[in-house]
């Protein structure tokens, strides 16, 4: 069995909100934090050339995070996308599958990348395997769902003889917690890192800045983004608010 640091971690960061926030989740909780990208033939490729930006201007947020992040590799796997025919490595409509699924779905691919990333943590000692999967408010694919990461985990442990521990931080929450939890981990400077300069629009298209980040506005991806910075955005005008009233109740009135 190989030696895994309990205090280190490997992050699939794809330079949207979900992963930019659990690669704050990991550097807030563990010593070394690397991070991991996969190349498969993406619309959306932009998000490959935002990765490095991401890494450093989050790490700049905290000195220890400076501190903790180590190197980042990226992985070739565009054979993803001449296996299947999907909406995300093709120019296909953006609509449902008729059984269902989003045309964006990629058969595998979760599971594909989590499997490449525990070889990875596997030969760099690191113990915990961090991705942004979330099936509370997600798009509808099996691969994000919590089941079928305990069963890759299981699958992976026993196939390497090792215990590595797949962590989904964002599993059980919606967008809105989601932003609420990078606030709680980084503050306003990384609520406005990630509207500015993520991305998650399964079209690629970057365009303007929406109050909740960049986007064509309808895809699936924005759609949700969307719908959660709105109620994010009134749940903070909502602490501001009460904050505001607490100060005022605290000032001094008079002599």
């Amino acid at each position: 069995m190989s030696a895994l640091d309990p205090d280190t971690g490997l992050v699939l960061l794809s330079a949207g909100q979900d992963s930019t926030t659990c690669l704050a989740w990991a550097l807030d909780r563990f010593r070394r934090v690397e991070t991991i990208g996969f190349e498969y033939g993406q619309r959306h490729g932009i998000e490959m050339e935002l990765r490095e930006p991401i890494r450093r201007q989050l790490a700049a947020l905290r000195p220890e995070w400076t501190a903790r992040l180590g190197p980042d590799r990226v992985i070739a796997l565009d054979v993803l996308g001449r296996v299947s025919e999907n909406a995300l490595t093709a120019d296909l409509p953006l609509v449902k599958r008729p059984d269902g699924l989003p045309a964006t779905f990629v058969p595998g691919r979760n599971l594909v990348f989590f499997t490449f990333a525990a070889i990875v943590a596997y030969q760099r000692g690191l113990k915990h395997v961090v991705g942004g999967m979330c099936e509370t408010d997600f798009s509808g694919y099996p691969d994000c769902r919590d089941d079928t990461i305990k069963a890759l985990q299981a699958a992976i442990n026993l196939g390497m003889d090792t215990r590595l521990a797949l962590e989904t931080p964002l599993m059980w929450i919606d967008k809105a917690a989601t932003w609420r939890l990078a606030e709680s981990l980084g503050g306003m400077a990384l609520i406005d890192l990630i509207r500015r300069e993520t991305h998650s629009c399964y079209r690629g298209v970057r365009g303007s800045l929406h109050d909740w980040g960049h986007g064509c506005g309808d895809c699936d991806a924005c759609a949700l983004r969307a719908k959660g910075w709105a109620a994010y955005a009134a749940d903070l005008a909502a602490r501001r608010a009460l904050a505001s009233a607490a100060a005022g109740r605290r000032r001094p009135t008079g002599p």
